[in-house]
């Protein structure tokens, strides 16, 4: 007789509602209980057999994934916008998704997210906390300029920004409480850059800790900064089997779409030749990874090397600069996750057609 129990965990910041279904769907066990370490612990030693337990991605998905894991056969994180289309159907209550989640998780149905890499945590919080920093200070650099312009007072280029020329700036906004202001912005952008070079320092510290960042550093265009991001964002190149994988994680995953691709000719069903629609890239995708092969792909596009001639052969053949960009972001990330896998170092070689 089958043992194994699914069970749907629907969480929230004070309670957890909980379905536990058997092998055949039936539902064994419902209950509530509160979002506490010890009580989700002592309720999964109670249950007997293989224990399957899913929930989705949220603000306690890591800590309740670490405190899980050892107590059961499987966890599975699952992301809640691939789930919207079934959950949402018809009644809805925390029950009822627990009972869904379980349902779901017990079809096999259920997109997974990635959890794991206990080694690199120190680090992806380090990398979490310096984008964040860095968002920061793009946002106070922007409301600065913002201001300027809301009072008419044209301001390009970066000098705005500048500690020398501070005072010059300030002297053209005459209202009192809008001078003010901008004085609390400027305070603002001068404490979230040394905080950003403090985070800075200590990602560069631990990134060289792991043994690929240096691997990492030698991909032209990549650099230790972005090399630390990649490792504290991907945490092991393993969870991708392809490259296609990596591009739809990063965003370049191409969407087509198609209908009617079969027609009766002689009593025989034939393809189409209709051509397949393309839609662009997915939308679903971690922004900062995108972030941060495009970044790549522009610097590389215009420093002498390798990727330079790649990029400048794309717009030989009369590709849109914009495309070339994609196209070289995309080369980028293949390379990087080949030799990432392989431990090996790069090779101009690897720009060729068959390659990465």
């Amino acid at each position: 007789m089958d043992s194994a129990k699914y069970i749907g965990l629907d969480v929230h910041k004070e309670s957890i509602s909980i379905a536990v279904l058997n092998a055949a769907g039936k539902i064994v066990m419902e209950c509530v209980i509160e979002t506490n370490a010890t009580l989700i612990v002592q309720f999964l030693r109670g249950l007997r057999g293989e224990l399957h337990v899913t929930f989705e991605e949220g603000t306690s998905a890591a800590w309740l994934y670490d405190l899980i894991q050892p107590h059961v056969t499987e966890v599975v994180v699952c992301n809640p916008r691939q789930n919207a289309l079934l959950l949402n159907a018809g009644n809805k209550s925390d029950r009822i998704d627990a009972r869904k989640l379980a349902d779901l998780l017990r079809g096999n149905q259920l997109k997974s997210v990635y959890h794991g890499e206990h080694g690199v945590r120190t680090l992806k919080e380090l990398v979490r906390s310096y984008l964040t920093i860095s968002k920061d200070v793009a946002r106070v650099m922007t409301r600065v300029k913002a201001l300027y312009r809301s009072w008419a007072i044209p301001c390009t280029g970066k000098q705005v920004y500048a500690p020398g020329h501070r005072a010059e700036w300030l002297a053209k906004i005459r209202e009192p409480g809008v001078h003010r202001r901008a004085e609390f912005y400027y305070q603002q952008l001068d404490v979230l850059r040394s905080l950003r070079q403090q985070v800075r320092r200590e990602l560069l510290a631990e990134s060289q800790k792991h043994p690929k960042w240096k691997l990492l550093c030698q991909i032209p265009s990549m650099g230790p900064i972005r090399a630390a991001v990649l490792i504290g964002i991907v945490q092991t190149p393993h969870r991708f089997r392809t490259k296609r994988q990596l591009w739809a994680f990063s965003g370049f995953g191409i969407e087509t779409h198609s209908s009617g691709d079969y027609r009766s000719v002689d009593g025989q069903l034939r393809r189409t030749n209709r051509p397949v629609s393309v839609r662009g890239l997915n939308t679903n995708h971690n922004h900062d990874l995108k972030n941060l092969f495009k970044a790549a792909a522009i610097v590389a596009a215009h420093k002498p090397g390798p990727f330079q001639e790649f990029y400048a052969a794309l717009l030989a053949k009369g590709i849109h600069p914009e495309m070339a960009h994609l196209t070289l972001a995309r080369k980028i990330a293949a390379i990087t996750l080949h030799l990432w896998k392989k431990g090996a170092r790069f090779d101009a070689q690897y720009l060729k057609p068959q390659a990465a």
